[in-house]
């Protein structure tokens, strides 16, 4: 389990949406008393922690939390709007494991928290994803494709990953878009598609793995299509 401490409830929801959709259990507090009442029932494997919160602020609880002999192991990864070089410092000299500055990638931020897991020695969800010939080890960063290597750019591995990690479910251009640039990204929508155009030819597999969804976006499904019959 993840725990979220963020007062912006847009972000804190596509913070939860986006681990529990990636395989990660997490549960989302707009503030420090709901937060510590939760950590007197069930211990996190890790916390992300917003520094601007109203009452008790981030630096606060995050020196609270690796002062006290029950809560001082559980990793620490700092989410703030914040980015000078000063508080970077504090929050890293305060214990933080990692630091996030706003606005980030949904996909950026999974791959943060698994890094910080895997130094913690916390299990994560699962490395290897494939679909038909296509196969991505998300540890490694590397993509196979009937065998040998692809290489991608951030943003189409980025792609290929969050749509296995939903197979069988239709993604939403608006979703790929906040997931993978940010939740604040101004470009358009057929930027989404301009990428997996690419990305299709990159992989050039025997099927067809990622299939569009006329009007909706996009799906990766157990059911493999031949390519040319691609919508």
């Amino acid at each position: 389990m993840i725990y979220c401490v963020e007062d912006d409830m847009n972000i804190r929801e596509l913070v939860i949406y986006t681990l529990n959709s990636t395989g990660m259990d997490a549960k989302g507090f707009d503030e420090s008393s709901a937060f510590w009442q939760a950590l007197e029932e069930s211990m996190p494997e890790l916390v992300l922690l917003d520094i601007m919160l109203p009452g008790e602020d981030g630096i606060a609880i995050l020196k609270k939390l690796k002062t006290n002999a029950r809560t001082k192991e559980i990793p620490v990864i700092m989410l703030t709007a914040k980015g000078t070089e000063y508080d970077k410092v504090i929050g890293l000299d305060s214990g933080a494991d990692d630091y996030v500055t706003k606005p980030f990638g949904m996909m950026e931020l999974v791959s943060r928290i698994k890094a910080v897991l895997r130094r913690t020695g916390v299990p994560v969800s699962k490395d290897v994803l494939s679909a038909g010939s296509v196969e991505v080890d998300t540890k490694k960063h590397q993509v196979m494709v009937d065998g040998r290597e692809v290489i991608l750019t951030l943003k189409e591995f980025d792609l290929l990953e969050l749509l296995l990690r939903n197979k069988n479910s239709v993604l939403s251009r608006d979703q790929l878009l906040t997931n993978i640039w940010g939740y604040d990204f101004g470009g358009e929508t057929r930027t989404v598609d301009v990428h997996i155009r690419t990305l299709r030819q990159k992989l050039a597999a025997k099927e067809e793995i990622i299939e569009t969804i006329r009007g909706v976006g996009y799906r990766i499904s157990d059911k493999q299509n031949i390519p040319g019959g691609r919508a």
